[in-house]
C-alpha cells in the first residue's frame, strides 16, 4: 500500500488506497448430505487519487504491479467527476469488537458436525423433507491509507449457519429455512434447528383464506424481507439528493407511527455488520434513522455529503466499484407485545413469514407485492394453517403510519438486521 501511495503522489494531488484480504471456508450440504468443502482466498486493492481536481480510479484483484494500478487510475481520471471533499485524515476510532480468534481455529470436522446435527434434527421432525445449506468461516482484514496522513486497519471474523428445507406432497411445495450470523462461533445447533421446526410444525395444514383486506403480522423474516428495502434506498443520501426519494422534504417531519425506531448501528460488538469506520476510513457511528416516527436523518458517503452539503454519515462501502452509500446494521427497537398477545388480538388475519416477490413493486414509492412463499392463517386468535397460493400488496409508508402493536421478539437476521415482529391494521389479499 505504501509503494502504491509512493508512486501516486508523484502525480496526484490526493491519493487513498484500500485493500481487503480474505480467506472464507463453507462447507456445503445438499440433499441431506455433505456436498463439498472448499477453501476461497482473495485480494483486492482500490486507489483513488486526484488529478487536476478529478477523480481517478482503479481496482485490482490479486497481484497487481502497483505502477500498473496507478496508471490506470491516472487514466481515468480525465473522465472523472471533479472533487469537492477531502480524503480524510485517518485518525484513532472507537473500538468495536469484530474479531474472535476462536472462528479461525473452528476444524472442518466441528462444521460438518454442526450442519449435519440440524439435518437430522429437521428430517426427524419431518419425514421427506429435503435440506440444503452451509455452514461458513472467514476472516477478512480492511485496510485503508492516504495522502492525508495515517493508517487504518481492522480484522473480521464472520461465522454463519444457514439451512434450508423443502417438502413436497401431494403437488404442493413448503419452503422453511433459518440464517445466523456472527463474528463469533455458533455451534449451538439448536436455534437453527428448532426455527425450521417452528415453522414445520404451523404449515402441518394447510388453511383457506379469501381475498380482500386482512390485519397482518410481519415476523422479523417478514419485516426484513418485505418492508426494509423501500426505507433503505428512501433514506439513502443519494437518491435523496436526485430528487427520488418519497423523504427528500420530509426531514424532521413525523410520517410514521410515533413507536417506531429505526437507527443503523455499526457499533453492535460482533455482528457482521459492524465496524470501527466506513470504507472511506470515516468512523463508524450509530445513526438514527427514524425517531419516534420523525425522519432524522438520511445516510451519506463523502462524495454524496460534499453534493448535498452535508457531512459523511460513515456509511462509505465499497462492492466491486466506488464507494457509495450503505447501510451497516438495521436495528428496529422492540416493543412490549407478545407475538402471542397479537395472535388473541385477531379474529381474522395473516401472519407473513416470508414473501418471493416482494422487491418487484416500486421501491422508491414504497409499494410492495408478492407471493406468500411462507404464511399462516389465524382465525379467533389461533392459527389454523399454512396458506397457499395467495399474494398480498401494500405500501411500506401507509403500513408504518399507524402499526397496531410492535413486537417483544427482536432477534438478528442473517447478522445485519435485527427486528422484532410488526403488527398492521390492513393489507390486501389476493387468494387463488
Amino acid at each position: 500500500m505504501e509503494e502504491i501511495l509512493d508512486i501516486a503522489r508523484r502525480s496526484a494531488e490526493s491519493v487513498e488506497v484500500f485493500r481487503v484480504t480474505s480467506v472464507r471456508t463453507p462447507v456445503q450440504f445438499e440433499a441431506n448430505r455433505l456436498k463439498q468443502i472448499q477453501t476461497k482466498e482473495s485480494v483486492s486493492v482500490a486507489l483513488r487519487l486526484v488529478k487536476n481536481g478529478k477523480m481517478g480510479f482503479a481496482q485490482a484483484s490479486g497481484n497487481v504491479p502497483p505502477a500498473d494500478l496507478v496508471r490506470m487510475a491516472l487514466e481515468t481520471s480525465q473522465f472523472g467527476y471533479q472533487v469537492n471533499f477531502d480524503f480524510p485524515s485517518l485518525q484513532s476510532f472507537e473500538k468495536v469488537e469484530v474479531f474472535d480468534p476462536q472462528v479461525e481455529h473452528i476444524s472442518i470436522d466441528s462444521m460438518i458436525n454442526l450442519g449435519q446435527t440440524i439435518i437430522d434434527a429437521v428430517c426427524s421432525n419431518t419425514a421427506g423433507i429435503i435440506c440444503e445449506g452451509s455452514i461458513s468461516r472467514g476472516t477478512a482484514t480492511f485496510e485503508i491509507a492516504s495522502t492525508g496522513g495515517g493508517h487504518a486497519s481492522c480484522k473480521r471474523t464472520n461465522f454463519s449457519v444457514s439451512m434450508d428445507g423443502m417438502l413436497v406432497r401431494n403437488g404442493d411445495i413448503l419452503y422453511v429455512g433459518d440464517i445466523r450470523s456472527s463474528c463469533r462461533p455458533i455451534m449451538d445447533p439448536s436455534p437453527v434447528a428448532g426455527e425450521i421446526i417452528r415453522q414445520l410444525d404451523l404449515a402441518r395444514s394447510n388453511a383457506p383464506i379469501k381475498s380482500g383486506t386482512l390485519p397482518v403480522i410481519f415476523t422479523p423474516f417478514g419485516v426484513a424481507g418485505s418492508l426494509l428495502a423501500p426505507l433503505i434506498s428512501a433514506f439513502n443520501g443519494k437518491t435523496v439528493l436526485d430528487g427520488a426519494s418519497p423523504m427528500k422534504d420530509k426531514k424532521d417531519m413525523v410520517i410514521f407511527d410515533r413507536r417506531l425506531l429505526l437507527t443503523d448501528d455499526p457499533t453492535i460488538p460482533y455482528q457482521p455488520g459492524s465496524t470501527p469506520f466506513d470504507d472511506e476510513g470515516m468512523p463508524a457511528r450509530r445513526n438514527a434513522l427514524i425517531e419516534h416516527g420523525k425522519v432524522a436523518q438520511f445516510y451519506y458517503d463523502l462524495h454524496t455529503a460534499a453534493l448535498a452539503g452535508s457531512s459523511s454519515t460513515g456509511n462509505g462501502s465499497r462492492s466491486g466499484g466506488m464507494p457509495s452509500p450503505s447501510i451497516h446494521a438495521l436495528v428496529i427497537e422492540g416493543g412490549k407485545v407478545s407475538q402471542a398477545d397479537m395472535l388473541k388480538d385477531m379474529k381474522e388475519g395473516l401472519i407473513i413469514e416470508q414473501l418471493m416477490g416482494a422487491e418487484q413493486g416500486n421501491i422508491l414509492n414504497g409499494d410492495f407485492s408478492g407471493n406468500v412463499l411462507l404464511g399462516y392463517k389465524v382465525d379467533n386468535g389461533e392459527i389454523t394453517g399454512r396458506v397457499k397460493d395467495t399474494m398480498v400488496s401494500g405500501n411500506v409508508y401507509q403500513l408504518l403510519k399507524e402499526v397496531l402493536a410492535i413486537g417483544s421478539d427482536s432477534r438478528w437476521i442473517a447478522g445485519y438486521v435485527n427486528t422484532p415482529s410488526i403488527y398492521c391494521p390492513a393489507i390486501a389479499v389476493a387468494a387463488k
